[in-house]
């Protein structure tokens, strides 16, 4: 198979390789923030839909006046210039009426103003970057993000997209605390669960046969992120049947989340709680710093980027060939501008000094990007070899924090999938295309449009 694929890489066409890599069997994407993995589309078709998001009706901002007084959300000030700010009903109804007159309800924007909020919860702007993605899309996303009824449709979306794109597990970071009733009052973590439970319960969800475990997410710099962790250990720990790991997200540049701060914290949890693993962001910073080694002395199994660990050469010694995995994101790294172009990403360093890494998607609804795009950056940017493709997946899953025996399961089913793919293909040479469901890399230019042969944004 490995003389088969170089051949085949020589003389496919983009469009040949894509599809290839699209039917491909996969293992899994570790690295995936639920309600960053929604597609404009997805958010817009269930925010308007009353008769299955809970019978919730939402508004978003689309004009900015010089009302009293900015209003408050669940992040803090609503700045006077972020349009499409989105929020249910109940919170509209508090709002001062010169305040209620820049929202309009989802279901009664114009074509253009639709288009504009489809467009400001996706990074596909060659002037947008990493201040737009952490300051603006989460926030203007508000309360959708409250709602379990829309969590659990984005997960279903989520499990579909990846059965086409023969996926066979899915971690992702999914958050029920501080869920709202449409009447605004607050759903209890459990019954906001159990929401969900309910739709991966549903035929529709077991159709896709990819099998889906949590990490629940602490936002690292809080003012009291600590008592978060607490509440989150105790919660992960009721319900180890769904919820595999913890993870810390926000900006590795807001120090106010150092990774150190937690070290007495997680020591307390840890005399009180069977282990519970961690898997935290570290490293994606443009400069030097120690913060995947200090991440590792938490007790981190995986570390997320980990895009400057190239920079600090004992901790690079330390994962070589160890039980530590680097979850790679390619396409998040490069739209955030933590590298220009992919001469300067790492990931060809981990993967061939012996460092486990695995692709993963992060925030793929943002980008507008799939699993697949990911493998088709690294097979064409980085001439990837058929052993690496396979030990990418492979690792996709054996470092996956699901229990040993479905681990075990999950691994030979997909050893017994990727057989026959390998024998259809030396037997048949058959020739995939990129599905109609899918989505070629071209999908989302103008910024990644040109990535197969040069990175840099023009």
């Amino acid at each position: 198979m490995d003389e088969w694929f170089s051949a085949f890489k020589a003389q496919a066409t983009p469009a040949q390789l894509y599809g290839f890599l699209q039917h491909m069997p996969k293992g899994g994407d570790l690295h995936h923030h639920l309600t960053g993995s929604g597609f404009s589309h997805w958010w817009w078709d269930i925010a308007t839909d009353e008769a299955h998001n809970g019978g919730y009706r939402y508004y978003t901002r689309t004009l900015a006046k010089l009302c009293n007084g900015y209003g408050t959300n669940a992040y803090g000030p609503m700045p006077e210039h972020l349009l499409f700010h989105t929020v249910q009903q109940s919170t509209y109804n508090a709002l001062s009426d010169c305040k209620k007159s820049e929202y309009t309800a989802l279901s009664d924007l114009t074509a253009d103003q639709q288009s504009a909020f489809l467009d400001s919860i996706r990074l596909d702007k060659p002037y947008e970057g990493r201040n737009e993605f952490f300051e603006t899309h989460w926030q203007r996303l508000g309360d959708l993000t409250r709602n379990p009824h829309v969590q659990a449709y984005l997960l279903l979306k989520n499990m579909q997209a990846y059965q086409l794109e023969q996926v066979t597990y899915l971690e992702t970071q999914v958050n029920v605390k501080g869920m709202l009733y449409p009447d605004g009052s607050i759903m209890q973590a459990e019954q906001a669960l159990q929401t969900i439970e309910t739709m991966l319960a549903s035929q529709a969800a077991t159709d896709t046969g990819v099998t889906v475990r949590f990490q629940y997410a602490l936002l690292r710099f809080l003012p009291d992120a600590e008592q978060q962790l607490r509440w989150i250990y105790a919660f992960v720990d009721a319900h180890r049947d769904r919820y595999v790991g913890i993870n810390f997200v926000g900006r590795e540049d807001n120090d106010k989340g150092y990774p150190l701060r937690f070290l007495p914290v997680l020591r307390e949890l840890r005399q009180a709680y069977p282990a519970i693993a961690l898997s935290i962001h570290a490293g994606e910073v443009d400069e030097p710093n120690h913060h995947v080694r200090d991440t590792l002395l938490l007790g981190a199994k995986r570390i997320g980027h980990g895009l400057n660990t190239i920079s600090d050469p004992q901790t690079l010694l330390l994962m070589r060939h160890g039980p530590y995995l680097i979850e790679i994101n390619l396409i998040s790294n490069l739209l955030l501008e933590y590298v220009k172009d992919f001469t300067e990403h790492p990931f060809a360093e981990y993967l061939r000094t012996g460092i486990p890494v695995a692709l993963s998607t992060d925030d793929r609804g943002m980008w507008d990007s799939t699993l697949t795009d990911e493998f088709y950056l690294a097979v064409t940017r980085f001439n990837l070899s058929w052993q690496e493709l396979l030990a990418l997946h492979r690792n996709s899953l054996q470092y996956a924090f699901i229990a040993e025996p479905a681990k075990r399961a999950l691994i030979e089913h997909w050893q017994q999938q990727t057989a026959v793919f390998e024998q259809k293909q030396i037997t048949h040479n058959t020739v995939y295309h990129p599905s109609q469901t899918g989505q070629f890399i071209c999908r989302y230019a103008p910024k990644v449009c040109s990535l197969a042969t040069g990175d840099k944004y023009e």
